[in-house]
């Protein structure tokens, strides 16, 4: 079992930062060797994948957020961030973490983190 956490949503002003933060444990959990992910969902939208970061350190980015957001992982504190820049209100969404551990999938999912960027 994998359970996963989710921090530092919030609201913001367009232009501005925030970091959020993905806190993954388990007792045989190891996220330098998990692929991590960070999706989003808008309301009335579907859920898209914003960011990834692989066991390897490969990242990709959603053409929407290419320059502004950076996906790290810190693997001694079993934690990846998402840090978001010049943030605009199309940002405003909740932000979820997700782990694929011992799966090509990912089959373990945070509750989410509100982030609402205003205009």
């Amino acid at each position: 079992q994998v359970h996963v956490v989710e921090s530092g949503g919030g609201l913001v002003q367009a232009g501005g930062s925030l970091r959020l933060s993905c806190a993954a444990s388990g007792s045989i959990f190891i996220i330098s060797i998990a692929n991590m992910g960070w999706y989003r969902q808008a309301p009335g939208k579907q859920r898209e994948l914003v960011a990834r970061i692989t066991s390897r350190g490969a990242t990709y980015y959603a053409d929407s957020v290419k320059g502004r957001f950076t996906i790290s992982r810190d693997n001694a504190k079993n934690t990846v961030y998402l840090q978001m820049n010049s943030l605009e209100p199309e940002d405003t969404a909740v932000y979820s973490c997700a782990a694929a551990w011992r799966s090509t999938k990912y089959n373990y999912w945070g509750q989410g983190t509100q982030v609402t960027v205003s205009s």
